[in-house]
Formats: C-alpha cells, structure tokens, sequence
C-alpha cells in the first residue's frame, strides 16, 4: 500500500490544518506518517531555550493530540531533512507516493524545500503537495502573482486587498473561509517506519527535561494551551475584544502579574501555528458581531491584516531581511557595530530602567509587549545607539517565542524608520518614559520595573524611571548607588538622539 507523508512544518495544531484534512482525503495513498523534522545542532545555534522548550513543548502536546483523535503517534525525527527523505524515499518499503506539507516562503524552508525537490526529481512517481493558506489568510503565491499586484504598504491597502479577495456580507464582515474541523477518522500509520529511520528518532521528551531546569519561560507551548488561552482571552472576553485598541494596551504588563501582557498573548501560538489565525479571526468575529467595534488598524482585525501584510511583503519584497537592493528600506548609512553598545543593550544594562526592563524580561521569558519592542529598536537604532537594525532584528529572531521571520523583519523596517510604512523618523520614543508617555506605562508603582530590574525595588516611583537624577541620600536609602549597584545611562539621550535625527537627515539626503 502507498503511503503519504505529513510533513509537518509550521502548523503545531490539528484544527483548522489542511495539510492534514488533505492527507487524510488522497485516495493515491492508503497509509500515513505524520513527520516532524528538527536539526538539533541548528536549533541550538539559531535559538534560545525558551523558543526550543515552546517547540518542545508544542510538539509533545500534537503528539497527545494525534494519539487521542486519530489514534496514531507523531514521528519526530533530529537530522537535515534532505538526508531523512533521502533515507525514506529510497526505501521501498514505504511506498512513498505523496507528501503534504505547508506553503512557507522562510528561507530556511524554503531551502529545504529544494533539497526535497531534488531528491523527487530522482522519483518523479512521487508528488509534492504545498498546501496554501494554512498559516496566513490569504493564498500568498495567488496575490503576488496577480498583474495588478501592488506591495501593500498601508492598512487602506490592505482592505482594498481583503475587499477583492473577500468580499463583505450584508453586517459588513469579510468573508473569511471558516475554519476546518478536526477530521473524524484517519488511515493507518506506514508500519516498517522504525527500521527507516532507527538513526534519527528524537527523545523529546528526555530534551524537554534537561530545558526545563533552567527555563523561566512564562508561556507554555501548545495547541491545547492556545485554545485555552484563545477561550480566555477572546471567546469569553467579548467587551475586551470589541473595545481592543492595541496602541492603548499597557506595555508594562498587567499590574498584578509582572509576567501577564494586557494583549491576548497569542503570537506566540500564531507563529509555531499552534493557533490558526482563521480561528482567531472568526472567534474575534462572533464577537464583533454583538455590538459596536473598534475597527482596523488598532482592532483585532487590525492587527490580524498587519501580519497578512508583512507576510505578503515578504513573499514579494527582494531582499526582505537585508538593507540591500530592498524596495522597502532606505539604505541608511548606520554606525559601524559596537560590541559595547550592542552587549549593553542586549543584557539590559543600559542604565535606562525601562529599556534594561524590557531585555531583561524579554531574555527570561522571551516574551515583550509591542509598545516595549518599539521603544527598545527606537533606543537601538534612531534613537540613541545608531546600531545597524538588522542587529537587533537578530537578538530578537533568536530569543522571542514569538519570533515570525516576515513579521520581526517588517517590524525592524518599521521601527527603525527606514520603510514605506515607518512612522516619521525623528518621532523617537523618551527611553525614560511617564505616565503620559504613549509607551502606556504604569508609572504609579512602577511595579514592573520594580521586578525586572530589582536592583531599584526600593526607589521612589518619581525617580525610578531615572534613578540617575536621584539625589544622593535617596540613593542611599534605596540601597542603590548609581554607577556602581546599576549603571549609569551609558548616554546622554537627548544630546545623542539628537545627533542621530541630523545623521539620519543627512543619510537621507545623499540616498536622492
């Protein structure tokens, strides 16, 4: 009997999964193997332990779930993917006759696509199927393709865009294709698997143990932790979505927990696609459709389209995550890197509480609230460092959980005042930020600054923001000498800042 590989790539989940709904469907094969791919040593390299223990994580959590509702297990293999399907399609065996996988344009897999398509030249009777949107909205290769193609560069764009492809029913909802069930029966695992693959079976459960001593990460990975969240968060907070403007959501966490953000908390899940953002989407509808709404960009929606539009742009962009030959980046003559500075700011010893808060919770749980990223890349960057942005485009690929290779590079272009769709250049974010600050801090208690950087646990809440100005005998009673017990700020920021505007100005000027 044939057998058709799910190779799983970027949808962790078994809802709303059409590689798997079509898997299951294909009468040109009568067996299955669910297949999962790492490269440990890459991994190592490429990531922190938070993002490998939220995969980890992820990956026993789909395993449970392919055992409990379609009774087979999921095969997790360690090696590069073209010597494992070398390894499987050479094997008779198997019977390999399809193989069903996600549609990703990440130049990692895309790379191992083509390794892949080699190997299948050599067995042209087997077919690849890549499965379009099951990690976006929209068909990506479709609207890149299309004549009338132009790179989205505005949320107008971007409804015009949905508009075509969706048009509104009569309450005025795009019509987004619901979301696809679980299937209710599968076909039978390929039984001589083990002997293929003996080399490379993966004991991710031994791995998970050792990451777990050491790791303070907050969010647990997971389909089944993201349709807990997804309930909590969402379907049972209808007046919290209806009124959720995302620029307005404290970036200081939720007063009471110092690790629990304001917004949903889901990107994490979005990205390992854990969650389907189809039913994220339609969850945040049924809710619309109850009362008044806010309303794209700061929605729900909103923000849902945003990432449609860098995962658009990525796909059309050349060049993407470089400042080279990008149609989508000015070509800014930055700083020449600064070991210092880049340490500094990365370890969260900045001598900025705010900006130092932020690294230091974003090392220990990988997680940051997105007024935080744009006041950390706005001090990196533009700002007061004049660091090249593909630096901190890196620090952040490497430790947020929630890393998405189109997202964190729109992002870094974004924030950095060098795209299309930047917001001015010289609006820089105050790194010492109040209560009135559009940062949304809470300044009252200053709690979370007090726990990330607890050197200043002790400090008045006026001076805490910038404890430098502190006079001496605070100092004191706080038990927190400046310059010696936490740094002093390692720049003067208004004079700095305002140096960078002028260079940036003039980088500007030479780019005509």
């Amino acid at each position: 009997m044939n057998t058709g590989i799910i190779w799983i790539r970027n949808a962790l989940r078994l809802n709303d999964n059409q590689v798997l709904v079509e898997s299951l469907n294909s009468t040109n094969s009568q067996n299955i193997l669910p297949l999962y791919i790492l490269d440990k040593s890459d991994l190592r390299q490429k990531n922190n332990d938070n993002r490998i223990k939220f995969l980890y994580e992820s990956l026993i959590d789909l395993d449970s779930k392919f055992k409990a509702k379609l009774g087979t297990n999921l095969v997790i293999l360690n090696g590069s993917s073209e010597d494992i399907f070398d390894k499987l399609l050479s094997n008779d065996l198997l019977n390999i006759s399809e193989i069903f996988t996600d549609y990703s344009n990440k130049p990692d897999d895309v790379k191992n696509e083509n390794s892949l398509k080699r190997i299948l030249a050599k067995n042209t009777s087997v077919k690849l199927h890549l499965i379009s949107k099951v990690n976006s909205l929209t068909n990506i290769e479709e609207i890149v393709n299309q004549e009338s193609f132009k790179p989205p560069k505005t949320m107008k764009d971007m409804e015009k865009l949905f508009s075509n492809i969706y048009p509104k029913d009569e309450d005025g909802f795009y019509s987004i294709d619901e979301p696809l069930d679980i299937p209710e029966s599968s076909k039978p695992v390929a039984k001589n698997y083990p002997k293929v693959v003996e080399n490379y079976i993966f004991d991710i459960e031994k791995e998970l143990s050792i990451l777990k001593k050491d790791s303070k990460s907050y969010f647990k990975g997971g389909e089944s932790e993201a349709l807990i969240r997804l309930e909590k968060k969402v379907s049972s907070e209808e007046e919290y979505i209806r009124n959720f403007r995302k620029p307005r959501t404290t970036s200081t966490n939720k007063p009471e927990n110092p690790l629990e953000p304001e917004t949903t908390g889901l990107s994490p899940y979005l990205s390992f696609g854990c969650l389907s953002p189809r039913l994220l989407w339609k969850e945040t509808e049924k809710c619309y459709r109850n009362g008044e709404h806010t309303q794209p960009p700061e929605s729900m929606h909103g923000q849902l389209m945003f990432r449609e539009m860098f995962y658009i742009l990525s796909r059309a962009v050349e060049n993407w995550d470089s400042d080279t030959n990008n149609s989508m980046c000015k070509e800014i003559e930055w700083g020449d890197f600064d070991k210092s500075k880049m340490e500094l700011w990365e370890n969260g010893q900045t001598g900025f509480p705010y900006i130092d808060a932020m690294m230091r919770q974003l090392d220990a749980t990988g997680w940051m609230h997105h007024l935080g990223r744009h006041a950390v890349s706005c001090f990196l960057t533009r700002g007061q460092l004049w660091q090249h942005w593909e630096l901190g485009r890196d620090v952040f690929d490497r430790k947020l959980v929630d890393a998405d290779w189109a997202l964190n590079n729109g992002n870094w272009l974004w924030l950095s005042g060098v795209a299309p769709f930047s917001m001015p250049y010289f609006r820089l974010y105050n790194p010492c930020p109040d209560g009135k600050s559009s940062l949304n801090v809470e300044a009252k208690d200053a709690e979370f600054v007090r726990y990330w950087v607890p050197e200043l646990k002790d400090y008045p809440s006026k001076y805490i923001f910038e404890p430098h100005l502190a006079p001496t005998p605070i100092q004191e009673n706080a038990r927190c000498i400046i310059g010696k017990d936490y740094p002093e700020p390692m720049v003067d920021r208004k004079v700095v800042a305002k140096e960078n505007l002028a260079k940036f100005k003039d980088s500007l000027a030479r780019l005509k």
